[in-house]
């Protein structure tokens, strides 16, 4: 399915990144709570690849191990958001007398900005992780159920579904037999995007304070701390910077080239459009 080359280099980085914040307990050089007040603030180096930050911790370490928590908020939200917002999607879409009502609920959420909305839910239920994976997944699982019912009411109208009402199958038959297998296309594709809001959303709320407690590393935090030094240690926020700018572009390609493969059309039209 990914065939262009950049498609492929996006999967790559995402398992590299991946595959290093699961397997970092076995090969860092350092803790990434080691403090070494000697080496406040010294620039990259041999022993030091990132630098170290304002307590002599290592930088490279911390943002190794920062990846677990954003990568694990990340795909918590993106599941459940995707299970939620599909649910609803469907059950808007296939019983019109309940549409108006979900629809309405659905568009009270999206009345809020996801950053503003989730803010709010974290400063009012506390600073955790389970806390931000809720917060979170209430703001993004709108989207996705706006995607899936549109994808329905188009499905619903095709005549093999028609033909299984007449025979007698039961609504659990054609939602999940019929309707759900031949919306997955945008679904999945909507679902990566949603984990590269929520990797963005959870460094957002880290740096603004009311993310997960401050001695657990994480992207957000990190660039939080560092921002006093960005003029004489810029290293510090440097690399986490690229470590989010990285991972999200990745997962950010990774969904475009999902969507051109599930829809060659929309691919035809974007080359047409360059070409123009």
């Amino acid at each position: 399915m990914l065939t262009k080359k950049t498609n492929l280099l996006a999967l790559a980085m995402l398992v590299l990144v991946a595959l290093a914040a699961i397997t970092a307990s076995s090969w860092l050089p350092f803790s990434p709570a080691a403090i070494s007040p000697e080496q406040r603030l010294t620039g990259p180096s041999s022993a030091h690849w990132f630098g170290t930050d304002d307590f002599g911790r290592d930088i490279f370490s911390r943002t190794i191990v920062a990846a677990r928590v954003s990568l694990s908020v990340g795909v918590i939200v993106a599941v459940l958001s995707t299970v939620i917002g599909t649910v609803i999607g469907l059950i808007s879409g296939y019983f019109r007398k309940v549409d108006f009502v979900l629809m309405r609920i659905i568009d009270g959420f999206l009345a809020f900005p996801a950053l503003i909305l989730a803010l709010a839910l974290v400063a009012a239920l506390g600073g955790s992780i389970t806390n931000i994976i809720i917060a979170l997944t209430l703001a993004f699982f709108p989207v996705m159920a706006r995607v899936v019912r549109s994808a329905t009411l188009q499905v619903k109208n095709q005549s093999y579904i028609e033909a299984a009402q007449t025979t007698g199958s039961s609504h659990a038959v054609i939602i999940f037999k019929y309707i759900l297998p031949n919306i997955l296309s945008p679904v999945i594709v909507q679902s990566t995007f949603i984990f590269a809001k929520a990797i963005l959303a959870e460094a957002a709320l880290s740096f603004l304070g009311v993310g997960v407690n401050p001695s657990t590393p994480t992207w957000g935090n990190m660039l939080q701390e560092a921002q006093i030094y960005v003029t004489i240690a810029p290293w510090y926020s440097i690399f986490p910077g690229l470590a989010i700018v990285i991972t999200v572009l990745a997962l950010n390609l990774l969904g475009d080239g999902l969507r051109d493969s599930f829809n060659p059309h929309h691919a035809k039209r974007k080359r047409k459009t360059k070409l123009a």
